[in-house]
């Protein structure tokens, strides 16, 4: 199939579900944008709500072009590969139906993008920026520098830098590296992320803030963090990602991967119990080191299982 040309610079996306209490905060932030070339996608992930009526009624009174997309009910990873698809943009910014951008957030992005010359482009899959919180406060670390280039696990793990980040990401890359929908419930971000990372793409990151972030206890990240048995599959990639394909990183981070090996057993238990096989993952072999580290950890792994075997 030949590559779509983009109508816009940038896509906004927003998958969401019963969350039509909290979307006019991403409406509202986009109305006031500097910056006004963009769409924006809502794919509704089988609201039972009035997501329908409001974005209905929105698209009778923005100046910028919605659509609106509607599926069965599949998860959020689903929304959101089914949103890069839909998507007419040159770079996309998936911005949450509970959150909304600094006023100067796309134009930005737009201003840093065009400061990379044209015919290095191709290197780059992502601008990325800071979060803030309502009160202004940043979420997690600044950036070193405030520009710098580098990918996404050497800003991880080399660089120190934790907490939540926001940006701009090429749609033809998002294409290429999928978010997996044959794991059920959540599969964190960082695995698409990170193996565009070892794909050899950098992303340029800036310290400004494009993204006013609401906590929010439902929201997906704090489920998982709060139930493994539930999201058991998404975090054991993420620990075997951490420990298998990220150990060249070891280094900078050591103690981050023997938690992550702890991790690794701990939520391999909780498939186990429930009677699921572990998530297929590619032919590459495990080295000696993530071996190794596994064994290691396996006691305090299956201590973290038994803690949350109590709490259930």
């Amino acid at each position: 199939m030949s590559a779509r040309r983009p109508s816009h610079l940038f896509t906004v996306l927003t998958p969401t579900y019963n969350r039509a209490h909290t979307l006019h905060r991403v409406y509202v932030s986009l109305c006031e944008q500097t910056f006004q070339d963009f769409e924006w996608i809502v794919v509704d992930d089988g609201s039972t709500d009035d997501t329908r009526q409001r974005v209905e009624a929105w698209q009778q009174q923005a100046s910028f072009p919605i659509r609106y997309v509607w599926q069965t009910n599949q998860h959020k990873k689903a929304a959101f590969n089914r949103g890069v698809g839909e998507s007419r943009g040159e770079l996309l910014v998936a911005l949450d139906s509970d959150d909304s951008l600094d006023v100067n957030a796309l134009d930005t992005m737009a201003r840093v993008w065009a400061t990379i010359p044209t015919q290095d482009r191709n290197k780059y899959v992502a601008i990325t920026g800071l979060c803030a919180r309502p009160d202004g406060s940043i979420v997690g670390d600044m950036f070193a520098r405030d520009e710098i280039d580098a990918t996404a696990i050497d800003m991880s793990f080399k660089y120190h830098v934790a907490g939540e980040k926001f940006g701009c990401m090429r749609v033809d890359v998002l294409r290429q590296f999928p978010f997996r929908e044959d794991v059920p419930g959540f599969v964190p971000e960082s695995l698409v992320w990170r193996a565009m990372a070892r794909a050899g793409y950098l992303t340029r990151f800036v310290n400004q803030v494009f993204r006013v972030y609401e906590d929010s206890a439902d929201s997906l990240s704090a489920q998982g963090r709060a139930n493994g048995a539930q999201h058991a599959e998404g975090l054991w990639l993420l620990a075997r990602d951490t420990v298998v394909d990220c150990l060249p990183w070891f280094r900078y981070m050591p103690m981050e991967f023997f938690k992550a090996a702890a991790r690794y057993t701990r939520f391999a238990m909780h498939l186990r119990h429930a009677g699921k096989p572990l998530p297929a993952v590619g032919q590459g072999r495990r080295s000696w080191g993530a071996c190794l580290l596994v064994g290691l950890m396996w006691p305090v792994g299956a201590l973290l299982y038994w803690r949350d075997r109590r709490r259930a």
